[in-house]
């Protein structure tokens, strides 16, 4: 099924390994992918997967953020402690997105029907 046609034309595989390495395509093929449902499963992973992703990361920023500054009132070395904690942890977010992107990447184009934990059954459910 990985190797039949999808909606955009590609091959299955080459579809969804396009669609976790730019979220944009992930997103047109949930939505206009009728037939092939190795891709349908992989473009709804994905989007799940960016969307899940930029949430946390976004939601560690703005709790950094306000812990920095109201921390840096009281005492300027604490709230130096807290963005550097800070910096680590959106460092390793970041390095964990991006292995993240390159094993659905690798795995959906070698035609395995990959699953990340949570989303992946969200993503077979859905499709």
């Amino acid at each position: 099924m990985q190797n039949q046609k999808s909606a955009l034309g590609l091959d299955g595989n080459v579809t969804a390994l396009i669609g976790y390495i730019i979220g944009i395509v992930a997103l047109v093929e949930f939505f206009i992918e009728k037939e092939n449902r190795f891709a349908k499963f992989h473009a709804i992973q994905s989007v799940l997967f960016h969307v899940v992703m930029w949430i946390v990361f976004t939601a560690v920023w703005i709790v950094a953020a306000i812990l920095g500054l109201v921390l840096a009132q009281v005492s300027g070395a604490l709230g130096g402690i807290v963005w550097l904690l800070a910096s680590l942890i959106i460092l390793v977010w970041c390095l964990a997105y991006l292995g993240g992107v390159i094993l659905g990447a690798v795995k959906s184009f070698g035609g395995t029907m990959f699953k990340f934990p949570i989303i992946g059954g969200m993503a077979e459910k859905w499709s």
